[in-house]
């Protein structure tokens, strides 16, 4: 098996919106293609079963 030792990138679409899904040794990272900020999920939250409200808490703080 290859240990994920540095980001992998890949582009995805979405309906007609393009997105940037960044996969690294933290966690991953889906972000609307052209843009910075987006949906972080770390391995921690994902394994400990607080994926859910992890999303949730970060999609309330977020700026609109």
């Amino acid at each position: 098996m290859t240990p994920l030792d540095k980001p992998l990138r890949r582009e995805l679409t979405l309906g007609e919106q393009a997105y940037t899904l960044t996969i690294d040794p933290a966690g991953l990272k889906l972000v609307e293609k052209g843009r910075r900020n987006g949906v972080e999920l770390r391995w921690t939250d994902l394994v400990a079963g607080d994926a859910a409200l992890a999303a949730a808490l970060q999609a309330s703080t977020a700026e609109k």
